[in-house]
C-alpha cells in the first residue's frame, strides 16, 4: 500500500507524543463503524463513531460513541450544558470539523470544539476511532481520546 498521507489528528496525537496506533484499510465510501469493524473483524463495541452536534446556543460539540449504541440527545444537552442539541446536518460535517462524514473524529477538528466521550469507552484497554479519512483507524486508549481533546468521559447512550 502507497505511503498514507497524515491527517490533522495523527499529526496531534505525535505532537502530543500520545501513544496509539494506526490502521489502513481499503474503504470507497462511507460505511458506518459497524460495518467497518465487521469487514475487519475487529469487536463492534470498541468501534466509536464521533456525532457532531448543534446546540440551541448555536454551539457544536463532538459526541464519540459507540458504534452500535444510540445516543441519548437528552443526556448529550445536558452534557454540554445547552437546553437541547440536535445532530448536525451531514451537508454541514466537512464545514464545521474539517472531515468528511465517515472520517470525522474529535481529534483535529477545525476548532477545539467540546468533546464528550461516552463513559462505556472507559472499560476498554483500547478503542478504535477514526483517523481523519475514510479507511483510516485510530487505536488507543479512552484516556488518550480525553488527553488529546481535552474531553469529558459522560454517561451518553440510550438505555
Amino acid at each position: 500500500m502507497a505511503k498514507q498521507q497524515k491527517t490533522n489528528a495523527m499529526r496531534i496525537l505525535e505532537q502530543k507524543k500520545l501513544p496509539h496506533r494506526l490502521n489502513f484499510y481499503e474503504c470507497g465510501e462511507f460505511t458506518d463503524a459497524v460495518q467497518i469493524a465487521e469487514m475487519l473483524g475487529q469487536d463492534p463495541e470498541r468501534t466509536f463513531k464521533t456525532l457532531m452536534c448543534v446546540g440551541k446556543s448555536g454551539a457544536h460539540y463532538a459526541f464519540v460513541m459507540q458504534g452500535t449504541a444510540e445516543m441519548d440527545l437528552k443526556k448529550a444537552a445536558q452534557a454540554a450544558g445547552e437546553k437541547s442539541v440536535a445532530l448536525l446536518p451531514v451537508k454541514d460535517i466537512l464545514a464545521v470539523t474539517g472531515y468528511i462524514r465517515g472520517g470525522c473524529t474529535a481529534i483535529g477538528m477545525k476548532k477545539d470544539y467540546p468533546v464528550f466521550l461516552d463513559e462505556t469507552a472507559m472499560r476498554y484497554d483500547e478503542i478504535i476511532v477514526s483517523g481523519g479519512r475514510l479507511g483510516t483507524q485510530i487505536f488507543l486508549s479512552p484516556q488518550t481520546l480525553l488527553d488529546a481533546t481535552n474531553g469529558k468521559a459522560v454517561p451518553l447512550r440510550s438505555e
